[in-house]
């Protein structure tokens, strides 16, 4: 399995399937064609249906920036990858120097059609998290020294970095009124809940958690700077939970670094054996695997075992299974904001759940994730990030001011 360094990424919103990894194509381009005058780019499948929405289109022509750009969004043709993009190359007399077939796969990583996909480091030797445990247990090991005992000696300094981006962008958040980006006319509202009174229907986990989730989440819906975790679109769930935990229950740096490590490698596994894009899976591989994440961390901090860690993990998954991925006019916004508040809230409770039920579990987490998988194969393209389904299909712009 991958570091989680391949995990968590920093980049800018609101997709990275739809924006971090579409800007590595173009650096790839811009690096290893540095002559071209002109491309043309065709975007395929979810890139084509929902590249308006998640910036796409600006992020390609913000890379080419001096060069002549023109983009298509080819929505009839199927292509191998439902994230493809096609690039054609053209020198000064306009002759094309080259044909390229770029996939965004997920998380911002790409492969190209016709050359062996980038050879990233297997630095775990285990593919699930049976094997996982079965090494630590043996080994008299937490979850976090495993991660430790496997990745490279400067892995807490890029966590803290990980940990410090995470927190910016939720007190980034927290200060921004108005609109978001898009026709959806969508306030923002993490500032709204932050400093909502008190009263006998919530409480202040309620409101500390839900505002830090939305704050991240409406930074990432405005192209602001997030961490991967798993993915953009998803990327509110975790901070916002470590976040509550530090000031809840004073926690150190040092150990919210050591929960960080168990999300990600809660959240690798579930890549290895699964996928994390919501054009793949559905957004149960993205907000179901941020929760899972989000829930062993927590279970972590509680100070649980590895059984009961797990069992959180698993929670936080399996009750998002069959999740569509339908966002409205393709803005990572309705429901995807709203979406990272609830899983945040669902992940503390699946670290409790797991802490009071602990020896009464049935499923395995390696099975939720071969479940998760299989489920989102079976999902229809409509319910896969092309907004051609579920809400993006029955929004009515009358009801903008009604719900969300």
């Amino acid at each position: 399995m991958e570091s989680i360094k391949e995990l968590f990424k920093i980049g800018r919103g609101p997709s990275s399937s739809h924006t971090i990894g579409p800007e590595v194509a173009c650096k790839y381009v811009l690096v290893n064609y540095p002559n071209i005058k002109k491309v043309k780019v065709v975007l395929f499948g979810s890139l084509a249906l929902t590249g308006k929405g998640h910036l796409t289109d600006k992020v390609i022509k913000e890379c080419f920036n001096g060069i002549e750009c023109k983009i298509l969004f080819n929505i009839d043709e199927v292509k191998k990858h439902p994230n493809t993009l096609e690039f054609e190359l053209f020198d000064d007399q306009n002759k094309l120097i080259d044909k390229l077939v770029v996939y965004s796969i997920g998380g911002g990583s790409i492969e190209i059609e016709g050359k062996p996909p980038v050879v990233k480091e297997n630095i775990y030797p285990h593919h699930s998290f049976q094997e996982i445990r079965n090494y630590c247990q043996d080994n008299n090991l937490s979850l976090a020294e495993y991660v430790y005992k496997f990745e490279d000696k400067d892995i807490k300094k890029y966590l803290k970095v990980i940990l410090d981006t995470m927190f910016l962008a939720i007190d980034s958040g927290l200060t921004k009124t108005g609109e978001l980006p898009g026709n959806l006319h969508v306030v923002r509202k993490a500032k709204q809940l932050y400093e909502s009174k008190k009263d006998k229907y919530s409480d202040e986990m309620f409101r500390k958690v839900c505002s830090y989730a939305y704050a991240v989440s409406e930074e990432n819906a405005s192209a602001g700077v997030v961490v991967t975790s798993p993915t953009c679109g998803a990327s509110g769930v975790l901070p916002a939970t470590l976040r509550y935990y530090k000031e809840k229950y004073k926690i150190s740096n040092k150990r919210l670094i050591d929960a960080l490590a168990v999300a990600g490698i809660v959240g690798v596994v579930v890549k290895e054996n699964a996928s994390i894009s919501g054009a793949l899976a559905g957004c149960q591989s993205e907000i179901g695997t941020a929760c899972s994440m989000a829930g062993a961390a927590l279970a972590y901090l509680n100070c649980q075992n590895l059984e009961e860690i797990e069992y959180a993990a698993e929670i936080g998954l399996e009750h998002h299974l069959g999740l569509t991925c339908d966002p409205i006019n393709g803005l990572v916004q309705i429901p995807c904001i709203e979406r990272n508040a609830v899983a945040a809230l669902r992940a503390i409770d699946s670290a409790n759940l797991a802490r009071i039920l602990n020896g009464t579990r049935k499923i395995s987490f390696d099975t939720i994730i071969k479940t998760m998988y299989e489920t989102g194969k079976d999902l229809q393209s409509k319910y896969r990030e092309t907004s051609m389904g579920g809400l993006a299909k029955n929004y009515q712009p009358k009801e903008a001011n009604k719900d969300e």
